[in-house]
């Protein structure tokens, strides 16, 4: 679950059991916080969930010190970032690919082998999340590394996502909102539910 901006929400997010937390490091995004505040939300983690930063064709000097301060354990890169970059800071991290038809996803798991998982999203013009859903059937049963699934998931759909993609994970952010960086209790635990039912119906 991304885009934590108030405590709030993280609060109400971890007492519902989510796995891990996304702080926005990318300051056009409407869910962006400083360093300084991400590390702030962070402290109020516990152990087992994972601290994850979102950065953008960061430079590394202000990712070196946003996974030092906010204690990140994952670092997620969306921009033009190469895998040379994404390696240098010695800390496990995922890729966000924005998918179209015309992506090669079989390509961009060769050339970002080294990342935990690919993170599919929507295509869109600008970086970050779309909130917009893409066409699943574009993933290839093939993709020889873990998928996260993002894109426009939300309470009404995540238990089909899982239950037909059956990703390594879910990843969402405005799907779970009352308005732009603003969580909705009832709507996370909703969304949770659905991925607990799409699992389960995965199982059976």
């Amino acid at each position: 679950m991304c885009g934590f901006t108030r405590e709030a929400d993280l609060d109400g997010a971890l007492a519902l059991g989510v796995d891990a937390v996304g702080f926005v490091l990318y300051p056009p995004s409407p869910r962006a916080v400083t360093v300084a505040r991400a590390a702030e939300l962070a402290r109020r983690v516990p152990p087992f969930v994972t601290r994850v930063g979102l950065f953008v064709n960061e430079d590394a000097a202000t990712v070196e010190q946003a996974a030092r301060e906010a204690a990140l354990d994952l670092l997620q890169f969306h921009g033009d970032e190469s895998a040379e970059y994404c390696e240098r800071f010695g800390l496990p991290w995922i890729k966000a690919v924005r998918v179209r038809p015309e992506t090669d996803l079989l390509e961009c798991a060769d050339r970002f082998r080294g990342a935990r998982a690919l993170l599919l999203d929507a295509w869109s013009d600008a970086w970050g999340g779309s909130g917009k859903r893409f066409d699943w059937s574009l993933i290839p049963p093939s993709l020889p590394m873990p998928l996260i699934l993002s894109g426009g998931l939300d309470p009404d759909n995540v238990a089909e996502a899982v239950r037909n993609i059956r990703p390594s994970a879910v990843d969402v952010s405005s799907g779970v909102e009352s308005a732009k960086g603003i969580k909705d209790v009832a709507r996370v635990a909703a969304f949770i539910s659905g991925v607990e039912h799409g699992e389960a119906r995965s199982a059976g």
